[in-house]
């Protein structure tokens, strides 16, 4: 099928987006790669009256750090993150993920800010950010806004972005050096949805306790899942197999994954187990300084 009819505009500016979204609001889409809405809008699932073009606008396709953040503009594509190396060492969560992200071609055009924006629940960007502690940078003729993620994303294909505004930045909180992280992802075929994926972060204090934990799941809930209830019992305790696989329990208990053709519910929940325990040793495992 072809799209239904829209303008095309290709603001040149970061304020000429902005006016555009200030006078047409629910009206546009915006275009960064692309890869989630050109096919939807083929389909007519999404049926925009405008499309907004912004890979004209200069100063968002920069990655950079601040604040103890890992920085990602608007424009940074998935393959920039696999071959950055400020990336690679600021967060090893998503140093993990990154080369998991779809297939070569989608990762070449796709955006880590737009796969934010899109939150489909069996994308994984939005589980390393769950897991990681994100903010999102949302900016509008009105001004800037920083929301965490987890205020950000609030249900399936839905986000707490406003009409008039447009995701501008995501930042990620860096590891310390006694900081780790692990992107663990099931798929039948490269480039496929993620059967089960599962992003984990640790950092440890100084007596090796666990201060930090992050978990969250990919494509077994209605939206990428936060086990907070997993989290909770790792921090403050030191680190042992036997707690892992604690935790690996109740986050397996605590989604929903539906049966389908790429598995029953029963399988994907022994997969989420099974990838918790992984992630979290590989986690420690980079955080003591066994692995980069």
């Amino acid at each position: 099928m072809y799209p239904n009819r829209f303008d095309y505009l290709a603001p040149e500016t970061l304020d000429e987006a902005l006016s555009i979204l200030g006078e047409r609001g629910d009206d546009v889409k915006i275009l960064a790669g692309g890869q989630s809405l050109i096919p939807m809008m083929k389909l007519r699932l999404a049926n925009p009256t405008t499309l907004m073009d912004i890979n004209r606008i200069p100063g968002l396709d920069s990655i950079g750090e601040s604040n103890g953040h890992l920085t990602f503009g608007a424009l940074v594509r998935h393959n920039d993150v696999v071959k950055s190396d400020l990336a690679g060492s600021s967060n090893k969560t998503v140093a993990s993920a990154a080369p998991w992200v779809a297939d070569p071609i989608v990762r070449n055009l796709g955006t880590v800010c737009g796969s934010l924006a899109h939150h489909d629940p069996e994308g994984d960007w939005a589980s390393v950010a769950l897991a990681t502690g994100a903010e999102v940078v949302l900016r509008s003729t009105d001004g800037e806004r920083v929301v965490p993620i987890t205020e950000f994303l609030v249900d399936m294909f839905s986000t707490s972005c406003r009409p008039n505004e447009m995701v501008t930045e995501v930042r990620i909180n860096k590891h310390s050096d006694r900081g780790g992280g692990d992107y663990q992802k099931l798929e039948r075929k490269v480039g496929d949805y993620a059967t089960v994926g599962v992003a984990t972060s640790l950092e440890l204090g100084g007596d090796g306790s666990i201060a930090k934990a992050g978990i969250a799941l990919t494509s077994v809930y209605p939206y990428n899942l936060k086990v907070t209830g997993a989290e909770e019992m790792l921090v403050g305790n030191q680190p042992t197999d036997d707690l892992f696989a604690e935790a690996a329990a109740s986050a397996a208990e605590a989604c929903d994954p539906a049966s389908d053709h790429r598995g029953s519910a029963d399988y994907k929940r022994n997969v989420v187990k099974v990838f918790v325990e992984r992630g979290l040793a590989n986690s420690l495992a980079k955080a003591q300084g066994g692995q980069s």
